[in-house]
């Protein structure tokens, strides 16, 4: 668990765009987060054929989730509309 942000309990499947939604509080600051179904089902470890497993993977990698934003944080790696995406 990365005691730099925390991941908002909000996390949203975007179904047209294959992707994660969640927000991450950094600094006080509210990002907005994205992560790929690529990138989940990788870090997961299982394909993910519905919403209902993909939250629950999402769950199931949060920590490694929050280091990964974490680390594009620290490397500056803001969208131009100030998102990080994984």
């Amino acid at each position: 668990m990365n005691q730099d942000i925390i991941v908002g309990d909000e996390i949203y499947w975007q179904p047209e765009e294959q992707r994660v939604a969640f927000s991450t509080h950094w600094q006080g600051r509210q990002i907005p987060c994205f992560i790929m179904l690529h990138r989940l089902e990788h870090l997961s470890g299982q394909p993910l054929a519905d919403e209902a497993s993909v939250i629950l993977a999402f769950e199931q990698v949060r920590f490694d989730i929050e280091e990964l934003v974490c680390e594009r944080i620290e490397e500056e790696a803001f969208a131009p509309d100030g998102s990080i995406g994984l």
